[in-house]
Formats: structure tokens, sequence, C-alpha cells
């Protein structure tokens, strides 16, 4: 059987993208978008430009946006170049959330970006031994091959861990998220974590060799919660529910914290079979924005896969407005299945999911 074929997405692109795309997939099987896009393993190869985005990039990221489904049961992957060092991060995070909301799933690190200079690839081009130019087209060509072959891990009973800073009884994303939980304790194995409990501290900064040193003992320089409970916790799941209020259009400080540690973990292990969920809420809107920060985190940055639509987007400013939000039980339930669907393996005696009551 002849594989399935990578499908190209290219609005626009400059010479230089041009040479990239055509020199990194040479042999590869590749066709370019033509109509329905369910169900295909998509390459977006997207220009940047000097100021951005062009027209018709904004058209197909506007699609994305109004027609949901229209990418249900694709894998997805970016690349993007840009003219200067700046909008190709801001354009991947985009079109990425609206991808993913669209229904397609992302494997960790699907992105590959060059910066105006590529002074972005000299730290990869020093560990392989190539030219900016080289490690760029050859990490556009892995990129695509790993496309080709993803596929989401599932598992018989997944464990699936519950991190959030949030204090119980007032908070309306802890309250969704265990709502998750109750409905997932039949085929999950659940562990809930507070990034309140202890000191939570970030990154200083350390030289990679120091990094390596500490995560070569399944330690970090700072120790203290994060080194001790989370990160173990991280590396034993299968899956994480990130529950996460807005706060000023972003994550929490210990969030922030928590991505900035992950990379001694990164070190250790391989997170790209983990999977990342999320539960946002907003007083007032932006909830947007933190999806967008947390997809660029946990799988642009730290390889953590995303599967279809993976944030339940919320607005209510308290308790008592989020537990009468209308349709929320049926949103909960879905979003369960869902979860459900993307973690378990099927099987004849699976559990079901515990519906709201």
């Amino acid at each position: 059987m002849m594989p399935e074929p990578l499908t190209l997405v290219c609005p626009s692109a400059g010479p230089r993208l041009r040479d990239v795309i055509e020199t990194a997939l040479c042999d590869l099987p590749v066709r370019n978008a033509q109509g329905d896009l369910r169900g295909a393993r998509i390459l977006f190869a997207l220009d940047a430009g000097s100021a951005g985005m062009d027209e018709p990039t904004l058209r197909l990221l506007r699609r994305l946006r109004s027609e949901p489904g229209c990418l249900e049961g694709s894998v997805c992957g970016f690349v993007v170049d840009g003219e200067t060092e700046l909008y190709t991060k801001a354009l991947a995070q985009d079109m990425a959330l609206a991808a993913n909301l669209a229904g397609a799933a992302l494997p960790g690190k699907p992105l590959v970006e060059g910066t105006g200079s590529l002074y972005n690839q000299h730290i990869l081009a020093a560990r392989r031994g190539m030219s900016w130019e080289e490690t760029y087209r050859a990490r556009t060509r892995e990129l695509g091959e790993r496309l080709l072959v993803f596929s989401p891990k599932r598992v018989g009973r997944p464990k699936l861990l519950v991190l959030h800073a949030s204090e119980s009884g007032r908070s309306s994303t802890l309250w969704m998220g265990r709502e998750l939980s109750r409905r997932l304790s039949g085929c999950c194995s659940i562990a809930e974590i507070s990034l309140r409990n202890g000191t939570i501290h970030d990154c200083r900064g350390c030289s990679y060799s120091a990094c390596l040193h500490f995560a070569r003992s399944g330690s970090c320089f700072y120790g203290g919660a994060i080194s001790e409970t989370v990160l173990p916790a991280i590396r034993e799941c299968d899956a994480m529910l990130f529950l996460c209020p807005n706060y000023n259009d972003a994550v929490g400080a210990n969030f922030t914290a928590l991505f900035n540690r992950l990379t001694s973990l990164l070190l250790q292990c391989d997170l790209s079979e983990k999977q990342l969920y999320s539960v946002i809420v907003s007083g007032y809107s932006g909830g947007d924005l933190v999806a967008r920060q947390l997809l660029g985190a946990m799988c642009l940055n730290k390889t953590v896969s995303l599967p279809p639509r993976f944030c339940l987007l919320e607005t209510a400013n308290d308790l008592p407005t989020a537990q009468a939000l209308p349709g929320i039980a049926g949103r909960l339930d879905a979003f369960a299945a869902a979860m459900q669907r993307s973690l378990c393996q099927p099987a004849g005696n699976s559990s079901e999911i515990s519906p709201n009551e």
C-alpha cells in the first residue's frame, strides 16, 4: 500500500521558503492541497514576510477559524519563514491554534521557523556540524517525515495528571477540571497536584551544562516542589490537564515557572508521546491568548502533543456564574468524551465516562 502523501498548504511563498520546501521534501510523497483537508497529513508552509501576514495567509487563517471541522482527523505541522527576526512565532501560534480548534492534532514540536537571519538555527547547526541553511532544510525534512508517521499514543487505562494553582471552593476553572475528572474516573487513573503547594521557584537560566548536570540526577538547581513532585508526576503520566484561569491575558505565574523549569525534564526523557489538555476560563475575554501561550510553550517548544481541540474555553467571572453557564454540563460531557477517545485504546470492556447527573 502506498503511504498517505503529505499535503502541502502554501498560501504564498518568497524565494527562500520555496527553495526550502522544494529541497527538503524532494523525495517525500507530497501533493498540493486541493479541496477537502479532513483526514490529511498537512504541512503548512507560511511566509511571514516583513509584516507578519499577507492577504492569502489571512484568508487561510479566517477559513480555519470560521469552518469548524474543516481539518477533522488531520495531523498538522508548520514551516514559517520570515524576512526579519519578528512575527514568525506569532504567525505560527495563530495558525496552530486555529488548526487545532478546526479538528487537527499536532505532534510535539510541529514548528520549524526561519527568521530573517536564520540565527535561530545556530545552536542546532553547531551541534550537527551544519550551516544554518542546511539545518533549516534538514529540520523541515524531519518534520515532514514525522508528520507522515505520527499517531497519538493510546493506552488501556491512561494516567491523567491534573495541574492547577487555584483555590478550591472559589475557582470556576478548578470546578470544571474536577467535573471532568469525575466524568473520566471510570477510564483514567487521575492524580491532581496543586502548584500552590510549596514554594515555586522560576528558572534562573543555568547554562546548558549545569542544567544537564542536575537533570542527570533527576533534579534541578532549585529543587523544591517542582523537582520533587511535579516533574516526576509529568514523567509518569500519559496526559496532562492544565487548569488555567486567565490572569491578565496570560497563564498564572506558577504555570510560567513550570514552563521554564521543564527543560531539565526534557533533558531526561521524551515528552512527545504525552498529550496536553486544558480548561481556560476568562473573567471577561482573551481565552484564546492563554490558549496560544499554552500551545506555544508546551507543544511548539516543549514537545508535548496536542489532541484535536485541546482546550475547553469558557467565560465566567465567578464560580456561580460558571456553574450556571447555559449548556456547560453538555460541553463538559463532550470534552470528557473527546479526551477518552483520544487517550484510551478502544476495547469492548472499556469503561464509559460518567455523564452529568
